[in-house]
């Protein structure tokens, strides 16, 4: 006897919790039927419809919410930088170099570290590249910086590299620019079971912090084409069912794969895309116009404050730049870059001139071009960004960790820190935008970057943690041109994706006491949020993407 379709389903009720939903802000249970949300509504209704054909699972007072849409990231270089050499606490370039030594003895390749900042360092001078050789008793060594803008290196891996001459090659530790780009390459020449592995280490990471997909910013002076072919192979489905069916047999988030590659015309934008062997949502990404704050390769309009007569790296011309964004406009998909500093955006906005002037305005709005990070924005540029509908692909944990006083921003800008990653300011022109971690750069931790744009160092461009919530979901499913429009939303029809989260407290957050006040009172029929203001994140219980759980911990759903 085979099962009717009615009974093979798998009908799951989530009850006993609190439901975000725009469809019932006092919502306590939500019915799922397969890959899609059937039904949100209250308790008693929910004790109304259960039988015993259904799972149900009892969510104890737990927040059921929309699953997180990391806007940016690196799978590759995350599960590198979560399984390699960590260096975010090392002090000074002795504690550097004791580390690399203390992980050289257990390592069998290139020694791969990443997250040293030495701004943190009371003295930021850099160890040799001959000192760090010596550390990894001749190992070949790279180790990322925080912004992974650049690195430091060993003698035998700048020989293995070959680095002498090129473009941010002066001899010492740290690589920038071309070089940076050549050493980095060397050192991820990794066969495809290795990318499999750390690729899988990030998915993992990322599901048990309540992400549902990732937008995987790859381009070729990152990783090879082959690295995002496995990245985007995670995505591939067995029978039509929502079962991931790879190499390690689970389920995990879903990979929205961007390709930063240059294009110099419509015919060579095809070309790219009919050789990369898989199907990406655009030529977008980390094509980079400039570089980064604290590498000092962010193209400014002024001089760095701590660095005299220098102002960062432009990478690209307006003119290539423009011919890129026509390309892909002909082509009807979406192209971006990132940029950071102001006068990096300059170029990308005159180039976005020179491409309306030769397609048309209205070809290039309807692309859905991203830009990625765009950290230092004054009105003007952000009202040409709104002009052209850009979607800003922001990381706002960049200004928890780097903003404010006697920070990096300070050091390296000044006064103008603060027009650094201006939220309320994109929100107020109207400006598409959504969040990521860029990871490894911040942590796959996406209520903090919640708190991060309600906490904001600048009083003046901080966004209640309503919209952050929107642009942490919603707005990254529609960043990436998602095809079903109700992705990011919990509500009769839309996809099963969501995290379950144990929370101390529900509130509304915002910047001014005033609303804040209101919006709490049960009248308002505002949805809540976790209160993050104390101190911790909430725990994620539970993470399902399309009907299928990606991760559960503390005994709920198991």
């Amino acid at each position: 006897m085979t099962d009717s379709p009615a009974a093979a389903r798998n009908v799951t009720l989530y009850r006993n919790g609190s439901v975000y939903t725009a469809a019932d802000p006092f919502a306590t249970a939500m019915l799922v039927d397969g890959d899609t949300v059937a039904w949100v509504g209250s308790e008693q209704a929910a004790s109304s419809i259960a039988d015993s054909s259904m799972e149900i699972i009892d969510l104890q007072g737990a927040l059921l919410a929309p699953g997180f849409v990391d806007s940016h990231a690196h799978l590759t270089e995350t599960g590198i930088a979560l399984d390699g050499l960590q260096l975010a606490g090392a002090r000074s370039a002795a504690e550097l170099l004791d580390a690399v030594a203390a992980s050289s003895a257990s390592v069998s390749g290139t020694v791969l570290g990443h997250g040293w900042d030495e701004t943190t360092w009371a003295d930021p001078t850099l160890p040799s590249r001959e000192e760090i050789e010596r550390a990894a008793g001749g190992r070949q060594v790279y180790l990322s910086r925080v912004d992974v803008h650049s690195a430091l290196v060993s003698s035998s891996l700048a020989a293995a590299a070959r680095l002498d001459g090129l473009d941010g090659d002066g001899g010492g530790g740290q690589v920038k620019r071309g070089a940076h780009t050549a050493a980095r390459l060397a050192a991820r020449q990794l066969p495809t079971a290795a990318l499999r592995a750390y690729q899988q280490r990030a998915l993992t990471e990322a599901a048990a912090n309540g992400y549902v997909a990732l937008a995987e910013m790859a381009a070729p002076h990152i990783g090879s084409i082959e690295d995002l072919q496995v990245a985007s192979a995670w995505n591939t489905t067995p029978g039509g069912e929502n079962q991931a069916d790879n190499a390690a047999g689970m389920a995990v988030p879903e990979i929205l794969p961007y390709w930063g590659e240059l294009a110099t015309s419509e015919e060579h934008a095809r070309s790219i895309l009919d050789g990369l062997g898989i199907a990406v949502l655009g030529l977008a990404g980390d094509l980079n116009i400039d570089g980064s704050i604290g590498s000092r390769t962010a193209s400014l309009r002024a001089d760095y404050a701590d660095a005299p007569g220098e102002r960062g790296s432009q990478y690209l011309s307006v003119a290539d730049a423009a011919a890129h964004l026509a390309a892909c406009s002909l082509l009807g998909i979406q192209a971006g870059f990132h940029v950071i500093g102001d006068a990096g955006l300059d170029a990308a906005l005159d180039a976005l001139d020179l491409a309306a002037a030769e397609v048309g305005e209205q070809r290039v709005r309807a692309a859905g071009h991203r830009f990625e990070h765009v950290e230092l924005a004054d009105p003007a540029a952000i009202s040409r960004l709104a002009r052209y509908s850009i979607t800003v692909s922001a990381q706002p944990v960049f200004d928890a960790l780097w903003g404010g006083e006697n920070s990096l921003y300070q050091q390296r800008l000044g006064s103008r820190q603060l027009g650094m990653n201006p939220f309320a300011s994109f929100y107020s022109a109207g400006v598409p935008i959504c969040f990521g971690s860029d990871s490894p750069v911040t942590p796959l931790r996406p209520w903090s970057s919640v708190r991060a744009c309600l906490q904001h160092t600048n009083p003046a461009e901080q966004i209640s943690a309503r919209a952050a919530f929107l642009g942490h979901t919603r707005a990254g499913w529609r960043a990436a041109r998602y095809p079903n429009p109700m992705a990011g939303q919990l509500v009769p029809g839309a996809p099963a994706s969501f995290a379950v989260w144990e929370v101390e407290e529900l509130m509304v957050q915002v910047s001014d006491g005033r609303v804040q006040s209101w919006s709490t009172d049960p009248r308002a029929r505002t949805p809540l949020l976790p209160a993050l203001d104390t101190g911790s994140d909430p725990a994620c219980l539970l993470t399902v993407r399309d009907g299928q759980r990606l991760h559960a911990s503390g005994g709920l759903g198991a």
